[in-house]
């Protein structure tokens, strides 16, 4: 095995334009928009008259016919256009592996950004970035930049422009600095519940702003669309946000740094958050049931941020030299760690588990965590994942027996 390894890592600062410079970086990101909305157009119609999608590089050749019909095009760099179709290509490629939903036209005011592919220059000493067809622009310094220069992403966000560096580096492949296991069981009441019975508490920083963002969205509901009030009162709902979605992130990085540095295997379950906050309503001749009480558990779901929680771990993990493993989350809190029994009636309540086969008596969070441990522990024992135990009782095996006296 390699005794180095090449490093990913993205560096994003707040960018410090002049006027000119913020129009420009509207007007790039509207070009890029307008060349992907037409594509999209494009592959549709060939799609509906049973032709074959264009590739990247008969999008690319189109992209010259567009700028010489529309002029205002090549105010934006070529390459950055081109990016945009490859995010195309790459959303079309996501659909047809079933890895996200059908591409959709991109709205104004929503995830404005483009990228340069090369072409950028840092100036660290002086905190300036060059970006091509925009020139120098200050930027706010929080930490050293490591490594070569990839790309560049620049997007707008709650009234704020922001670069995004990604480089690339060459170093020592880590070994974990410690030699302990844990399991996670993820859920609402408790974010995160460990194999060893800690538990980390949930932020809810939705809920926490839910309040004050239904407030502010309902003046904005009052406004006259378009209008200037209209305009000021959007901007507070962004910045709301933005608040939830900062206080999140923040939560996250914390929990999965922490997490990485203290174990060197990391055994998590293998949630579906899609199929889990899938709404409930139905339709009009089938219509849901409980469909109110299913929006606030989705909500819910979605606060916690599962998904990210997981991205974070899988990437942190390999910079820390720790392994991380994702099992099947079925029946994890229904089965007892100490016998091996599987039943429903084992845990009546959300948070009590009791084995109505050996008695055992836990809190059903920790039960589960030690239950995704334990086939963690299959899984690099067998090299398989572990059965799904349809049945309602399970024979103890090596991974679960003996865990308690």
């Amino acid at each position: 095995m390699k005794r180095t390894m090449q490093r990913l890592q993205a560096f994003k600062f707040e960018l410090v334009p002049n006027g000119e410079q913020q129009r420009n970086m509207r007007r790039f990101a509207g070009s890029c928009r307008f060349v992907y909305n037409k594509a999209l157009a494009l592959q549709k119609t060939r799609f509906d008259s049973g032709e074959k999608k264009l590739g990247y590089a008969g999008l690319c050749k189109l992209i010259t016919q567009w700028r010489s019909e529309t002029r205002w095009l090549d105010e934006t760099h070529s390459q950055v256009l081109q990016q945009a179709m490859k995010n195309l290509e790459r959303a079309y490629q996501n659909f047809f592996e079933k890895r996200a939903d059908f591409p959709t036209f991109k709205r104004k005011g929503h995830g404005e950004s483009f990228r340069y592919p090369q072409g950028v220059k840092l100036d660290p000493g002086n905190a300036r970035i060059f970006l091509p067809k925009l020139g120098w622009l200050r930027y706010r310094k929080s930490r050293e930049v490591l490594g070569t220069l990839k790309n560049a992403t620049v997007s707008f966000r709650s009234g704020k422009w922001f670069v995004s560096i990604q480089t690339e580096r060459e170093v020592e492949r880590p070994l974990p600095t410690s030699t302990s296991a844990v399991g996670i069981d993820v859920g609402i009441a408790r974010f995160a519940t460990l194999s060893d019975g800690s538990h980390i508490e949930p932020l809810n920083s939705f809920k926490r702003h839910q309040q004050r963002l239904t407030r502010y969205q309902r003046a904005m509901s009052r406004k006259v669309k378009g209008s200037k009030n209209w305009h000021k009162a959007k901007r507070r709902v962004q910045r709301v946000h933005t608040r939830i979605a900062n206080c999140r992130s923040d939560f996250l990085h914390k929990a999965t740094t922490t997490l990485s540095q203290n174990h060197a295997l990391i055994v998590i379950e293998d949630l579906k958050v899609k199929a889990m906050s899938a709404a409930a309503a139905g339709t009009r001749e089938h219509p849901g049931r409980k469909v109110r009480q299913k929006t606030g558990l989705n909500r819910a779901i979605l606060d916690q941020g599962w998904g990210e929680f997981r991205r974070q771990l899988e990437y942190k993990a390999a910079w820390k030299g720790a392994q991380l493993i994702a099992v099947p989350a079925h029946y994890t809190s229904q089965t007892c760690p100490c016998c091996g029994h599987v039943s429903r009636d084992n845990r009546k309540t959300q948070s009590q588990f009791r084995c109505v086969e050996c008695g055992f008596t836990e809190n059903a969070d920790v039960v589960g965590a030690i239950t995704i441990l334990a086939r963690g522990h299959r899984v690099l024992a067998c090299g398989e994942p572990v059965l799904s135990g349809h049945s309602t009782k399970q024979e103890p095996t090596e991974a679960t027996q003996g865990i308690f006296p």
